[in-house]
């Protein structure tokens, strides 16, 4: 599926879906994970990484 598909699908923009996939967002409105799991048929543990911050 490609972003495009998937931001329409979440309802979420182009550049926020973005964010996320490069890991560099703070934060994640359960409602948008849930539209995520829905959309790729997965559980967030599939997509999510726990990466504990140096400093």
């Amino acid at each position: 599926m490609s972003l495009n598909e998937l931001s329409e699908k979440v309802d979420i923009t182009l550049s926020n879906l973005s964010i996320l996939k490069t890991g560099k967002a703070k934060a994640i409105r359960f409602s948008t994970l849930e539209a995520i799991c829905k959309a790729l048929n997965c559980q967030p543990g599939d997509i999510l990484e726990y990466v504990e911050e140096n400093g």
